[in-house]
């Protein structure tokens, strides 16, 4: 207010002219600080500058943060068409624009083109001769210039026009200050509400790719990003993307980072790293990074430790980040470790819980129910040899046989239950066996697994440690919602795709209740962005039960 009056002051003792526009100056002002959104306010502003002034174009360049350029060129009295024809906006480098950035003062010309400073215009660029600029300070700093161009009746700016910008150009600055004040509250509530997102999801149970992911996709969207990545330490001491948000992520999943990289040494000290344009930075040495321009790589990093990168990229020639934008997304990357942290540990307390649960019960198996086989089984041989009818003998020996094999299918089974995660083998028949041998517990029985080709030495790792996420999914999603009592699972190594690669094809069907109408297609969704991202597929079809109930789940990737 103090800065409005100030400059109101400076009409008084003018011509009577310009105290009969006195009113429609203040009707202006009343205009301008109408309204919270930036863009609208500024459009607002060039509109009501223009008419006050009565000027045919108008505009209002804003300042980067270089504060030797314009981040945007905000226009009024152009035309789509006239746009399209001009082509690029101006930015601010040269000419009459980049003189006032470098000497923001007011500026009145009878011909601009006969100015020493002007730059002429490009091809097809409306004429514009009379001008006028005043800068538009907000909280005392320079935010941009208002430009009038082309007096009504081809006269030229008066000294009251002037005058009248000016005073409008003040509250210019007051009504943009309260729309970005505004603009800056509303995108902090939006990363927050991320975080919480973020956070929620993460503790809500889902496994380590899933939550990568969720943390991948908030990020995307939170920073308007092109892409959001997040990239984990390999065992090289470099950094491989494991989780990727994007409309088209060919060829983004698995992309490595090698620990030569200018970038690897400090995103894995800790220490963020900005750039302005991924594709012809010199840090920047992967195949993908020509696909982007301005990125933000955070790390990942709570409590000392760092457990990987989030990195946000741009479109190549997109808005850079500002420095808002980076404080918001290192606070969100932060945040997300931490979340990571605490899903981590719960998920470690709940396989805790798991492996207890499974211990007790292969002590029950082993002290009571193979007991009690044994013990039927003595029984059955005494009645065997004391029988003399050779039919009865037959039926109990029989019954004696199926009762050993039971026995050993117990004692497999309470192997595998008390069979540590360090144990395993890495072949990926070993997997999904554990996969489908932890699966066992809730369903309540044991779904049947089968494999075709030499499934250990084909399927490469990248596709393998997919396959049993994917795997897990199925499997989940057949526990939570099929309500089957049969499960098939089918690895084949074999299969041709579409495209005539060789690939593997998982298989898992049930006789469950199939998929409901309307029902929640997250899971489907998952699987189909795994297999997007390694340039497979996905989908579903009939199950196994009755007329096709159930659900047959299909996903396949290229080996």
């Amino acid at each position: 207010m103090e800065a409005a009056t100030e400059a109101t002051r400076s009409l008084q003792g003018l011509s009577s002219e310009l105290t009969a526009r006195v009113p429609q100056l203040l009707e202006a002002m009343r205009t301008v600080g109408a309204g919270l959104d930036l863009h609208i306010t500024l459009d607002r502003i060039a509109q009501t500058a223009a008419e006050l002034a009565e000027a045919r174009y108008a505009a209002i360049g804003i300042i980067d943060d270089t504060g030797k350029g314009l981040s945007d060129f905000v226009t009024y009295g152009v035309t789509g068409q006239q746009r399209e024809q001009i082509g690029k906006l101006p930015d601010g480098h040269k000419g009459l624009l980049g003189a006032l950035i470098h000497d923001p003062k007011a500026l009145r010309l009878a011909d601009l083109t006969q100015d020493v400073r002007s730059a002429g215009f490009p091809p097809r660029h409306p004429p514009m001769r009379t001008f006028l600029g005043v800068p538009i300070r907000v909280q005392g700093e320079i935010y941009g210039n208002l430009y009038l161009t082309e007096k009504h009746g081809g006269g030229e700016f008066s000294e009251e026009d002037l005058h009248m910008v000016r005073v409008l150009a003040t509250e210019a600055g007051i009504a943009i200050g309260n729309a970005r004040l505004y603009a800056a509250t509303r995108q902090r509530e939006r990363w927050i509400d991320g975080s919480v997102a973020v956070t929620t999801e993460l503790l809500a149970g889902s496994d380590v790719d899933d939550a990568l992911a969720v943390v991948a996709e908030q990020a995307r969207k939170l920073a308007d990003s092109a892409a959001g990545i997040v990239l984990l330490p390999d065992e090289d001491g470099g950094l491989e993307i494991v989780a990727v948000s994007a409309d088209d992520p060919t060829g983004i999943l698995g992309t490595q980072i090698p620990p030569d990289s200018p970038v690897t040494e400090k995103l894995l000290a800790g220490e963020p790293v900005f750039v302005d344009d991924s594709a012809t930075d010199v840090r920047m040495i992967t195949a993908i990074a020509p696909r982007f321009g301005p990125s933000m790589m955070l790390p990942l990093k709570s409590g000392g430790r760092v457990l990987g990168t989030l990195a946000t990229p741009r479109n190549r020639g997109g808005r850079p980040f500002t420095g808002a934008e980076r404080t918001l997304a290192a606070q969100f990357a932060a945040q997300a470790a931490l979340a990571l942290v605490l899903a981590d540990a719960q998920r470690d307390r709940e396989r805790l819980a798991v492996f207890e649960d499974r211990d007790r019960i292969a002590r029950d198996l082993h002290d009571l129910v193979i007991q009690r086989l044994f013990a039927t089984g003595m029984m059955l041989e005494s009645a065997h040899r004391r029988s003399v009818v050779p039919e009865v003998r037959r039926g109990v020996g029989k019954a004696v046989d199926e009762l050993d094999v039971t026995i050993q299918e117990i004692r497999t089974a309470i192997f595998a239950l008390q069979q540590g995660p360090a144990e395993a083998p890495s072949g990926l028949r070993t997997r999904v066996l554990r996969e489908i041998g932890t699966a066992a517990v809730p369903l309540g029985f044991q779904p049947s697994a089968n494999f075709i080709g030499a499934v250990d030495s084909r399927v490469g790792e990248l596709t393998g440690k997919n396959l049993i996420a994917a795997l897990r999914e199925a499997l989940s999603n057949a526990f939570r919602h099929a309500q089957s009592t049969r499960i098939e699972v089918v690895v084949d190594a074999t299969v041709t795709l579409a495209d005539g690669v060789d690939g593997v094809r998982l298989t898992v069907a049930d006789d469950g209740i199939g998929i409901a109408e309307g029902g929640r297609r997250s899971g489907l969704k998952n699987l189909a962005t795994r297999a997007d991202s390694l340039g497979g597929s996905s989908g579903y079809g009939p199950g196994l039960g009755e007329d096709g109930s159930g659900t047959t789940l299909t996903w396949e990737a290229p080996l």
